[in-house]
């Protein structure tokens, strides 16, 4: 549900798609908030092109998430 806790961010996360092992291929996206002011708590992976986000709510006021800030790596051209 939308009520989850996410305890920390993600830190240089890969998102494979299921059933792939190995390193990562471009297109792999690699998501990353560990720094001041990042907030991505968690990555699903839907198909290539669709993932869910979840944001860590805001640490003064957790009844809020207004904001959002992480970095992508790993992206191919037609993504």
């Amino acid at each position: 549900g939308g009520d989850d806790v996410i305890a920390g961010n993600v830190s240089k996360y890969t998102v494979l798609p299921a059933g792939s092992c190995g390193q990562p291929k471009k297109g792999h996206l690699t998501f990353d908030a560990c720094f001041e002011s990042g907030n991505l708590g968690r990555v699903d992976h839907i198909t290539e092109f669709e993932y869910d986000l979840f944001i860590r709510p805001d640490t003064c006021n957790p009844r809020f998430r207004v904001w959002f800030n992480f970095t992508v790596e790993n992206v191919k051209e037609s993504q």
